[in-house]
């Protein structure tokens, strides 16, 4: 659940006459792709405009394999972002998003009859940040799954330090899986000096399971019944574009999840799923299937060392 954007992509600054290639993305379409090619059923609880724009950004969320059967139509303006990436993936964003018709959702949005039967409801700090209305949807939602996952997503353009953290602090003991990132989020939000000291620290707030993301290094997990562990990333073949890599991973993991892989397992998929992201333009620029993803897990060595292993920096 979240806000979906048109996204316009660019591969020089902005400026008038360049080129630009049009693309739908947004932290919660990334997800929803991630998890629908891993393997999931999928539905995206959203908010779009009720004109020709919602019904091609629903088209394209359909040619996703994500059902449109959550999707809410509504007046209001598209938000929009705009894209620059340098040659090594690295980007620059401009965003056009103030009360957006998808900072309208709401608690009412959220089906009561819907969300306690799905296995996972995924959502993030910006979906809390970009309205008071689509904080409450959230919180509703967090409080209905009975899996919920939830990526903080950290935006200081969105919210201040102190509302992020106070968002995740109430939402950890509702929490089945976190993913946030060391070390800003973790430092910012947590006051986390170590990968594995943030892992412990939401555990102990009341999240189930924890899945700290460490960039190109790997990433720490703790869990219900397992010791801490570390998975390493993997190589990305090339990099084109960086955004959606941790939607991705976010996705895979909690589909695979659900479907029962284990939490390592599970994590092990998401780090290759965000590798392969990152060789096209856009959010949804390329999702790898499943059998993609698992082709590239198993060309690296193996990412799980022994129990409660961690990289230098952790």
């Amino acid at each position: 659940m979240g806000e979906i954007l048109v996204e316009v992509a660019t591969d020089v600054a902005f400026a008038h006459g360049v080129p630009a290639q049009l693309g739908i993305s947004g932290d919660a379409l990334n997800v929803a792709a991630a998890a629908a090619a891993a393997g999931a059923r999928v539905g995206l609880l959203s908010v779009l405009p009720d004109d020709d724009l919602g019904k091609a950004i629903a088209a394209r969320i359909v040619e996703l394999g994500v059902s449109p059967d959550l999707l809410k139509f509504r007046s209001g303006q598209q938000g929009v972002y705009l894209v620059h990436c340098d040659p090594d993936g690295q980007r620059e964003f401009s965003y056009a998003r103030s009360g957006s018709v998808g900072s309208s959702l709401c608690p009412d949005d959220v089906d009561p009859a819907v969300f306690p039967a799905a296995g996972a409801v995924v959502a993030g700090g910006i979906a809390c940040a970009i309205s008071a209305s689509s904080r409450a949807a959230v919180l509703k939602a967090a409080a209905l799954a009975k899996r919920f996952v939830f990526d903080p997503n950290y935006r200081p353009r969105l919210t201040s330090v102190e509302d992020a953290t106070a968002t995740l602090l109430q939402l950890a003991p509702r929490t089945f899986l976190a993913t946030p990132s060391f070390p800003g989020e973790t430092t910012t939000l947590l006051g986390s000096s170590t990968a594995a000291e943030a892992a412990a620290k939401l555990r102990s707030l009341g999240a189930t399971n924890v899945a700290v993301t460490c960039g190109a290094e790997g990433i720490q997990l703790d869990g219900e019944g397992q010791d801490s562990t570390w998975v390493n990333s993997i190589p990305a073949p090339s990099v084109v574009d960086q955004t959606g890599a941790g939607d991705a991973f976010v996705g895979t993991l909690t589909a695979r999840i659900v479907l029962g892989d284990s939490l390592p397992a599970a994590a092990r998929l998401g780090a290759a799923a965000a590798s392969l992201v990152v060789g096209g333009k856009g959010g949804t620029g390329f999702i790898p299937t499943l059998e993609q993803t698992r082709a590239h897990a198993g060309t690296a060595s193996s990412g799980l060392p022994s129990e409660g292993a961690q990289p230098s920096h952790a």
